[in-house]
């Protein structure tokens, strides 16, 4: 790839990355950890997402009134990969680990991205907590996905925040179950393996602007 990052600071970098899996992208920490300029930690990030190894997923932001979150969220893409940088062995051991859900949203968002092969493709947060894992834009609808590792999903604040802000014509919470069910007027809990089956029906902000 043309690339001549030292391979030590290369793994530095990569294990750094892995930490920061779902979380907002904070260049110049690295670049103080690294011991290097923020430019150049830019540009590492910026080589393993052209590579396809670190996906980038960029903020959404509009005039709503509020402040919100700027920056990107990084996740490493692989998660054999994740799991070997953050030293996790067995799937006994990802049970335990404190990464275990910033692992599983990584690896849903990566299959609700390869399913619905959405136009565009945003997170939204503002920074007084209110968040939305990811925010699609599909033939001009936009498409709410929260990504929860839980047994049963239940309507939380901030999605309720997230539909009437966001303007959602959908918002579907993604988790590792089996049952689908709805939580309210337009939002809906879809088990991960059924993500492929996520329907959008043009009446569902009609029916849920009561929420």
């Amino acid at each position: 790839m043309g690339s001549t990052i030292p391979a030590v600071a290369l793994r530095r970098f990569w294990s750094m990355v892995a930490h920061y899996h779902g979380q907002t992208w904070n260049g110049a920490e690295l670049a103080r950890a690294l011991a290097v300029g923020e430019s150049t930690v830019r540009r590492y990030l910026d080589l393993m997402t052209g590579v396809f190894m670190v996906r980038q997923l960029p903020p959404w932001f509009e005039n709503l009134g509020k402040r919100q979150v700027k920056a990107p969220k990084v996740y490493v893409r692989d998660s054999g990969l994740l799991h070997t940088l953050l030293g996790i062995p067995s799937r006994h051991a990802l049970e335990h680990h404190p990464k275990v859900g910033a692992s599983w949203e990584g690896y849903a968002v990566e299959e609700v991205l390869k399913a619905f092969a959405p136009d565009e493709a945003y997170y939204w947060a503002t920074l007084n907590g209110a968040e939305l894992d990811l925010l699609l834009f599909k033939d001009g609808r936009r498409i709410g996905v929260e990504c929860k590792r839980a047994d049963a999903p239940t309507l939380t604040p901030s999605m309720r925040i997230a539909w009437h802000d966001l303007k959602l014509e959908a918002l579907r919470v993604v988790y590792p179950g089996v049952s689908r069910y709805p939580l309210a007027a337009g939002i809906e809990v879809v088990p991960l393996a059924a993500v492929a089956d996520i329907r959008v029906h043009h009446n569902s902000a009609a029916k849920a602007r009561t929420l």
